[in-house]
């Protein structure tokens, strides 16, 4: 099959992004994303080479513009969409993955629970020139209550049939909670919890580990997922399903015995050619935030980082998108590649556009700013040209330079002011007086 994506031609081949990089071969999806991050493409075929950096990339999802996940990258953003048991329809999904490619979002993911969950993915990965990941056993267990009664009841096969389905339809990454063993569903029952378990997927798993007195079918048969994943070169997302979703359960046992397995994991993937990231917390107190980023790091042999969050207080309802930018800020700084988004919705309904749209500009945000911290290149340039268009008094260009230059026009126009600054102070901007006073004069926007 041969699809093609900016002018690029990608064709099928035999070899995973992570084969091609071991054997030296630059892929016109590593060319495009060194592009992007204005590096240089040997940059990228090394670090995904070393796994420190993935490329989702689906050989079937065709109008795929690639993005690099990892070690010395821009921090990227996921917006989580998809209809729920209760409400959702796929005109309403596609405007929401309207809105988070339109604010800046550097992936999807398809968390649909509700409706033809098929059709709905499907049509998203159609539509979607972004990285598109899911949660297969979503979908599985959900099938399992129609054809049995029960998510319980769900069959191995139905599970590896569910994620062979979402590979073939072009998925690029899957949530996959390969981590939650009974070690880690004895270490939980031992210690106790304030919220349990909060992960949907984790949480299907431990009731259908607990009701046929077996192992986690992921860990038993990693091997069948493997082949899997390597087949349409889908990166793995090794899910963390005891995550805390609380600050009371932040880095207890059960996380750590999960992150253990997880490192294992992770090495056996990269010996099978098969690119890799691990998922993280969940609910954190801003202390604890770094030790975990280099918990990961070390154990997992410098895996890209995704978290949720962190969020760092469990009181911020309504207002959960802040919450998370400033732990995603903290754990991007640290050494975090990805930042799940979350949106103003998180705890208390299914967002709608606008939650997408506040939770991407917030993560945003945090990304940002952390990789003013990390050196990423272009970040600080892209400060100092807002700080000289502000010296200039250039509303226009701050509109142009800012995340949502759409609110940025709005709330300068909302008071006039009579001179050249904004109403905030008028004739006594500290900017205006200076150049007057001083002839100081806004510096060149060049460097």
């Amino acid at each position: 099959m041969i699809a093609e994506a900016l002018g690029f031609i990608f064709v099928e081949a035999d070899m995973t992004q992570l084969e091609l990089a071991r054997e030296g071969i630059i892929s016109p999806q590593m060319s495009l994303v060194a592009e992007h991050e204005g590096v240089e493409a040997e940059f990228i075929r090394q670090g995904v080479a070393e796994g420190t950096i993935v490329i989702p990339a689906n050989i079937k999802h065709a109008n795929l513009v690639p993005c690099g996940i990892g070690q010395g990258l821009k921090t990227k953003v996921n917006a989580n969409i998809g209809t729920s048991s209760d409400f959702g329809d796929i005109d309403t999904e596609l405007e929401k993955l309207r809105v988070a490619i339109d604010c800046g979002a550097d992936t999807v993911m398809d968390l649909s629970t509700g409706g033809d969950i098929s059709a709905i993915r499907r049509t998203i990965i159609a539509s979607s020139p972004l990285p598109i990941g899911t949660v297969p056993i979503y979908q599985a267990g959900i099938e399992a209550i129609a054809r049995h009664g029960a998510i319980v009841k769900m069959s191995v096969d139905d599970l590896f049939s569910a994620i062979g389905e979402h590979a073939r339809d072009g998925v690029d990454f899957v949530t996959v909670h390969c981590g939650v063993t009974q070690s880690a569903v004895d270490r939980l029952r031992q210690q106790g919890r304030v919220a349990d378990v909060v992960s949907r997927g984790g949480a299907f798993l431990i009731g259908w580990m607990l009701h046929n007195e077996r192992q986690n079918p992921l860990y038993e048969y990693y091997d069948r997922l493997l082949e899997i994943a390597r087949q349409f070169d889908v990166t793995l997302s090794l899910g963390d399903g005891m995550r805390p979703g609380c600050l009371a359960d932040a880095t207890d046992r059960a996380q750590v015995e999960e992150l253990l397995v997880i490192g294992e994991l992770v090495t056996r993937a990269r010996q099978a050619g098969v690119q890799v990231m691990v998922e993280g917390p969940g609910h954190m107190p801003l202390n604890q935030i770094e030790a975990n980023v280099r918990l990961e790091k070390a154990i997992c042999n410098g895996a890209p980082f995704y978290v949720l969050g962190p969020l760092v207080t469990d009181v911020a309802a309504g207002y959960d998108h802040i919450t998370g930018a400033i732990g995603g800020a903290i754990a991007a700084a640290a050494g975090t590649d990805f930042l799940c988004y979350v949106t103003p919705a998180e705890h208390l309904s299914l967002p709608d556009p606008e939650d997408v749209k506040q939770g991407v500009i917030a993560s945003r945000i945090a990304a940002h700013a952390a990789d003013i911290v990390k050196g990423v290149k272009g970040a600080q340039e892209w400060d100092r040209e807002m700080s000289v268009a502000r010296k200039k008094l250039d509303w226009e260009q701050q509109a142009r330079l800012s995340l949502d230059p759409e609110l940025s026009r709005q709330v300068h126009s909302k008071h006039t002011s009579a001179g050249a600054a904004c109403s905030m102070c008028g004739e006594f901007c500290a900017m205006a007086l200076m150049e007057k006073f001083l002839g100081i004069s806004a510096p060149r926007s060049g460097f």
